[in-house]
């Protein structure tokens, strides 16, 4: 019953509930007393939004529960828990008896085909000089450094394979032939691999615009010196279900000011704040982007993303923050190239 992996107590922690939706692969937490009887439901999104409004890691769990969640009978058939999903826009349905004790949890999953592959294209930005990981680079591109037994780029592409995406550009520039050697046409991996390249250094937006025709799906944008564990088709759900144009993941930045900071009004001392620590929501280098915004992208000079999301955010668009709480490491020195070994002795993927 892996299902009871997702049962969690009432004073539970919010990183209790992240563990718990991360391990049990359902995606949600079902909060239950002493007996097993639902109390209430954390979704993965619910911890999204609670991370988005400031909640800290150690939180209780409970200012997160829905206290009233769609709950099913244990003996309903597929087709109607089906139906109550696809009505309700939700992924999971707990199964309760009279005494509302939990004895089962269906997902959509389990009550819908597998997916073969999905249509969204994946942009990989692999054109970097990976200049901080010098002398490492010097003859071998950043993206083909090895954590495990395989380089970074292909332990990228295989995650997206994994949940099923297969149609992939990947921007090149510096080695860029060692790149193409190594990945093809993508036929090894079963999957479409097509490049942009870079004549210039184009920026981490630029290359976006050397897409030969405009994709009918939203694009994901990654760069190719990232490794996470987030569940992609979560981020194009959230795309999709805040009506957004545009959306960055990010990842929560905490800062500790080493000294005492005084509160000053003129000459006078109001407050003394020891050693506060500071708390903000940084770029974690995915996005999503619709087809349509290609288009903001200048046919000339160099474009970063963060240029795009403030256009977008000029004209108008709806423009989406994605916490993430997954594994993230930005695979940029020395130390973070060392410490992904460590992570992954054997590879990412294994």
């Amino acid at each position: 019953m892996i299902w009871k992996k997702t049962l969690i107590p009432l004073d539970a922690t919010i990183r209790d509930v992240v563990e718990t939706i991360n391990s049990s692969g359902f995606e949600i937490g079902l909060v239950v007393d002493k007996n097993e009887r639902l109390l209430g439901t954390i979704t993965d999104g619910d911890v999204r939004r609670g991370l988005l409004q400031g909640l800290g890691m150690e939180a209780p769990a409970g200012q997160l529960m829905n206290e009233t969640p769609l709950t099913a009978h244990s003996d309903s058939d597929p087709a109607g828990l089906l139906a109550k999903m696809n009505a309700d826009l939700v992924r999971q349905i707990p199964l309760v008896d009279e005494e509302r004790t939990v004895i089962g949890l269906a997902h959509i999953r389990d009550l819908t085909p597998p997916v073969e592959s999905r249509e969204n294209w994946v942009v990989l930005m692999a054109g970097g000089l990976g200049e901080r990981l010098m002398p490492l680079t010097e003859d071998t591109p950043k993206p083909l450094l090895n954590v495990g037994d395989k380089p970074l780029l292909q332990t990228i592409l295989e995650s997206f394979i994994k949940q099923n995406f297969r149609r992939f550009y990947i921007s090149v520039n510096y080695r860029a032939d060692a790149i193409k050697d190594h990945f093809g046409d993508g036929s090894k991996w079963d999957a479409e691999i097509r490049y942009l390249e870079e004549d210039e250094k184009l920026g981490t937006a630029g290359a976006l615009r050397l897409i030969p025709e405009p994709p009918a799906e939203p694009l994901i944008v990654m760069n190719g010196d990232l490794i996470t564990k987030i569940n992609f088709q979560d981020l194009l759900d959230y795309h999709d279900q805040q009506g957004s144009q545009a959306t960055m993941c990010v990842r929560e930045y905490d800062f500790q000011v080493p000294f005492g900071v005084v509160d000053l009004h003129g000459n006078l001392i109001r407050a003394i704040d020891e050693k506060p620590i500071h708390r903000f929501f940084v770029n974690a280098g995915i996005y999503v982007l619709d087809p349509g915004l290609i288009d903001f992208i200048p046919e000339s000079n160099r474009y970063d993303m963060t240029e795009l999301f403030e256009a977008a955010i000029n004209q108008g668009k709806v423009v989406t923050a994605f916490p993430v709480h997954e594994y993230w490491l930005d695979v940029g020195r020395m130390d973070d190239l060392n410490r992904a070994k460590m992570d992954f002795p054997n590879g990412v993927n294994s």
